[in-house]
């Protein structure tokens, strides 16, 4: 993740859009896909917060396996 860019965030919205308006998807990928585009982070604010949300307990080094 960069930092916020409409550009970009509207792109994804577009992307998604497409995936939507395909006839054959079943009802759960239709209500998942419908959830990812209501919740595309449209303001830096609400961006920032996701990233933050995401990253929060990341740790240095990425993840480690056993």
């Amino acid at each position: 993740m960069g930092p916020f860019n409409e550009m970009k965030q509207l792109k994804r919205k577009a992307s998604v859009l497409r995936v939507l308006q395909q006839n054959d998807l079943s009802e759960w990928a239709r209500n998942y896909w419908g959830t990812v585009y209501d919740t595309i982070a449209m303001t830096e604010d609400r961006y920032n917060a996701r990233v933050v949300q995401t990253f929060k307990n990341a740790t240095p080094g990425g993840i480690e396996y056993e």
